[in-house]
């Protein structure tokens, strides 16, 4: 029974921290949600290559363990081997390690250059963290500005989404390169949208910068990921991505609802 208990703890956290990553999950999701930016999709690659080596190594582990036990118990082996070293073994088991490795460190380190050089900005979105609450500001477009609060329980429409719908989402063009500046006007905040493998502090005084290129038109949810204080986890991020003409056609209606 206790092996049963155990074991189930272990499956689950496996596969809960997956569940709580995607703000938008789906029934029985392990998985990234879809990759909605160029950046996430290098990293579910990266990602899925490193699947197969964890796998691979597990594998092996697992197979040796088991023939190990099996061919030198006490039983089939009464009269154990008294060698201590083995020159061409302890080569092996340091050298293979190190090409595993490098064979991780090759793509992370592009991935991660990928993440963190921010291309030619199409336009910037500018993100203040609060408590507990997002401003978002378009400097490119005629100084809109606005709030983000997320809509309540009792004020939930149809098609809307608990704990992620919020009052003033986000409107950004799809295959648009997009500067994102972070930070914050009181406490430690973190942005963070999964689908485009965002996450960038917030920090007062501090003006963090990222990127981002949204690959479709859709609805993007994300949330707070900083502990930040009693509302931490009602401050989500709901991003509207559109077509070009469709962005226009905000803009012009938020310049008169928002701008100043």
């Amino acid at each position: 029974m206790k092996f049963f208990t155990y074991f189930t703890v272990f499956v689950a956290s496996l596969i809960l921290p997956q569940l709580v990553m995607a703000e938008q999950v789906v029934n029985w999701q392990v998985d990234f949600q879809e990759a909605a930016s160029p950046v996430m999709e290098h990293f579910k690659v990266f990602h899925d290559q490193l699947l197969y080596i964890v796998f691979g190594v597990s594998a092996f582990v697992m197979v040796l363990l088991a023939y190990v036990i099996f061919r030198f118990n006490s039983k089939r082996n009464p009269s154990p081997s008294t060698t201590s070293h083995n020159t061409l073994l302890e080569i092996v088991w340091t050298a293979v390690p190190v090409i595993i490795l490098i064979a991780v460190l090759i793509p992370s380190l592009r991935t991660l250059y990928f993440s963190d050089e921010v291309p030619e900005a199409d336009m910037t979105l500018k993100v203040i963290g609060y408590q507990w609450y997002w401003g978002y500001e378009y400097p490119d477009h005629g100084g809109i500005a606005f709030e983000s609060n997320m809509i309540q329980d009792e004020d939930i429409k149809p098609g809307q989404k608990r704990l992620l719908s919020v009052d003033n989402p986000v409107y950004l063009p799809v295959n648009k390169n997009i500067r994102i500046q972070i930070t914050a006007a009181d406490v430690i905040h973190a942005w963070a949208v999964p689908s485009m493998a965002v996450k960038k502090d917030a920090v007062p005084g501090r003006l963090n910068e990222t990127w981002v290129r949204i690959n479709k038109p859709g609805t993007y949810y994300g949330q707070c990921s900083e502990l930040c204080g009693v509302n931490h986890g009602f401050m989500p991020i709901e991003i509207r991505a559109v077509e070009e003409e469709e962005f226009n056609e905000w803009v012009a209606k938020a310049k008169e609802e928002f701008a100043g």
